[in-house]
């Protein structure tokens, strides 16, 4: 049941992303219930894995590569309609692939490594995607303009925490190989 919950993440990510580059493609009301059941998908799927005995290092994994691949594709959208730089996505790749390669092969870990930084980086990367679809609804049209901007300013925002996250992480294993 919580694997079905991310992958059923997994499936929306295609239609947020495409819609963020095509407006027309759902009506914003529709991109923003995507938004707010993919959210809650990833808030519930750990919580049924826990209540149901079933949390495993494979699940982990599942869910975590369900949200990067989801704001990976939507962030990447954005970058394309050029909402956000496109240095974001590429660095969220590069963290994620850190996150991935140093939890599994250097500390040889079933369970991935969580840092705080990049935990909080992890739940910011939706908040561009979301602040894009509360844009596109028609009674904040006015104040459209602004939030496009605030949306530009959190990505790159998004990129300096990425690139501390990604800097934290290295420290980590550094310091780990270093201790005895």
């Amino acid at each position: 049941m919580a694997n079905l919950l991310t992958v059923l993440r997994l499936l929306m990510a295609v239609p947020v992303a495409w819609s963020i580059i095509d407006p027309q493609f759902i009506p914003p009301w529709l991109l923003l219930l995507l938004l707010v059941l993919a959210i809650a998908s990833d808030l519930l799927d750990g919580i049924v894995a826990r209540k149901r005995k079933t949390a495993s290092a494979q699940g982990q994994l599942l869910d975590h590569t369900a949200d990067f691949l989801f704001v990976v594709s939507g962030l990447a959208a954005a970058a394309y309609a050029q909402l956000v730089p496109v240095l974001l996505p590429m660095l969220i790749a590069v963290a994620f692939t850190q996150y991935v390669l140093d939890s599994r092969f250097l500390f040889k870990q079933k369970h991935l490594r969580l840092r705080l930084l990049g935990r909080w980086n992890g739940i910011l990367y939706f908040v561009p995607i979301v602040l894009i679809a509360v844009s596109r609804l028609a009674f904040v049209a006015p104040g459209e303009q602004v939030l496009l901007q605030l949306i530009t300013i959190f990505g790159y925002g998004l990129i300096l925490s990425t690139l501390a996250s990604i800097v934290d992480r290295a420290f980590a294993v550094i310091t780990s190989a270093n201790s005895p």
